[in-house]
C-alpha cells in the first residue's frame, strides 16, 4: 500500500475508512479484495486538512478515484462541521464542485474531480482570471439555507475570543490582541454591509488551491467549502486578491509577495469579468464602485486570516509555519487599516 510516510496515514488505513472504501467499491461493483493495490498519494498545499487521493484498479487497463480529505486536529474552533458537511451537500446539488461519498469519524470522501487544480501563475492569467471571476458571480446567486447575514465580524471576533485565551502572553503582545477588540468595531463601522454593497454566498477562501479548470472545457469548479458564508461579495474579491501574494507549493510555503497583489488593470478587468457575466454590461460607475469596495474589504481579509493563522499555530500540527504566516497577514493589516480609517 502506497501510504504516506508521515501524518494521519502512517502505518495503514483507520478501520472505518476501510469499511467506507469497501462499500463504495462494492457499489460501483469492483472488487476490493487485495489492499496491496490502494494507492494513497497526499496532495500539497491543504492547510485546514489533510488531503489525498485514493485509487484503486478496476481492470487491468482501468482505475478507480476518490478524493479523502481528513479533518486537521482542532480546527473546529474555526467552524461548526456539521454545518459545513450540510453546506457541502447543499452546493452540490445545486451543481456545484464534489459530490460527498461518505464519512467516518476523523473525514471524508469525495468524488474525484478530473481537473487540475490551479497553480499560483494561473491566477495571472487573464482568461483563466476571468473564468473564475465568472464562475465566482455564479457562486455569490447560490440560494443557500439561513439568514442573508453577513458573518465576517461575528467570526472575527470569535476567533480574537479564541486567540486571547489560547496565546500566550509573548504572542498576544507580540501579535497587539487587546487593541483588536476596538478595531473590530472601528472597521465594521467604516465598512457597513448596507450600503450598496451587495450580500451573497461567498466562499471566504479563494486561493488557487481550491479552483480547478478542466482543460478541455475550461470549466471552472471551487471546492472546499469549511469557511463559506454570507457576506458582502466585495470580501469574497478581496480574499482572492489578497492569494495572489502566495504560493502554497514552494519550499516556504507560509512567505507571501504582497508585490504581486494585482495592480489596478487586473482589479478592474476581474470586476468588469464579474459584473458582465450575466448578459448585462455594467457601466463605468459601477465597475469603480465595486473596484473601491474590493480595495476596502482587503483590510479585514488581512485581519480574518492574521487570526486564523495565530490559533493555527496552537491547535493545528500541518507542516506550515502558521506563526510567520500570522505575522506577515497582521503587518499588512496595520498596514492597510491607516488608509481605511484615515
Amino acid at each position: 500500500m502506497a501510504i504516506m510516510t508521515n501524518g494521519y496515514l502512517q502505518g495503514s488505513l483507520p478501520r472505518e475508512l476501510k469499511t467506507l472504501i469497501v462499500s463504495l467499491a462494492a457499489n460501483w461493483g469492483d472488487v476490493m479484495d487485495d489492499w496491496s493495490h490502494l494507492q494513497v498519494i497526499p496532495l500539497k498545499g491543504a492547510m485546514t486538512n489533510e488531503v489525498y487521493q485514493i485509487s484503486w484498479p478496476t481492470t487491468e487497463e482501468g482505475s478507480r478515484r476518490v478524493l479523502l480529505r481528513v479533518y486537521g486536529e482542532g480546527v473546529d474552533v474555526f467552524f461548526n462541521r456539521d454545518e459545513e458537511i450540510r453546506t457541502f451537500e447543499c452546493v452540490s446539488e445545486h451543481g456545484h464542485g464534489p459530490r460527498l461519498l461518505g464519512r467516518f469519524p476523523q473525514g471524508r470522501v469525495e468524488e474525484f474531480i478530473h481537473a487540475r487544480t490551479l497553480s499560483a501563475s494561473d491566477l495571472r492569467d487573464p482568461e483563466i482570471s476571468r473564468l473564475v471571476a465568472a464562475k465566482l458571480r455564479d457562486f455569490h446567486n447560490l440560494d443557500m439555507p439561513g439568514a442573508r447575514k453577513p458573518m465576517l465580524w461575528d467570526r472575527i471576533r470569535n476567533w480574537l475570543k479564541e486567540a486571547k485565551h489560547l496565546c500566550s502572553a509573548e504572542d498576544a503582545a507580540e501579535f497587539r490582541l487587546a487593541e483588536l477588540e476596538e478595531e473590530v468595531g472601528e472597521l465594521e463601522n467604516a465598512l457597513p454591509s448596507d450600503e450598496g454593497q451587495q450580500i451573497g454566498f461567498c466562499h471566504n477562501d479563494l486561493q488557487y488551491g481550491n479552483i480547478m479548470m478542466d482543460e478541455e472545457t475550461k470549466a471552472i469548479t471551487l471546492i472546499d467549502y469549511e469557511y463559506a458564508s454570507y457576506n458582502p461579495t466585495a470580501y469574497d474579491i478581496a480574499n482572492h486578491f489578497c492569494e495572489m501574494a502566495a504560493d502554497y507549493h514552494t519550499d516556504t510555503p507560509h512567505i507571501l509577495d504582497y508585490a504581486k497583489y494585482p495592480g489596478l488593470e487586473e482589479r478592474r478587468d476581474f470586476v468588469q469579468s464579474y459584473l458582465t457575466c450575466q448578459g448585462t454590461e455594467p457601466t463605468e460607475s459601477e465597475v469603480e464602485k465595486l473596484v473601491e469596495a474590493v480595495e476596502k474589504y482587503k483590510v479585514p481579509n488581512h485581519l480574518f486570516w492574521g487570526l486564523w493563522g495565530l490559533i493555527s499555530s496552537y491547535v493545528n500540527n500541518i507542516e506550515f509555519n502558521y506563526t510567520e504566516y500570522a505575522g506577515q497577514r497582521f503587518q499588512q493589516y496595520w498596514l492597510t487599516r491607516r488608509w481605511l480609517l484615515a
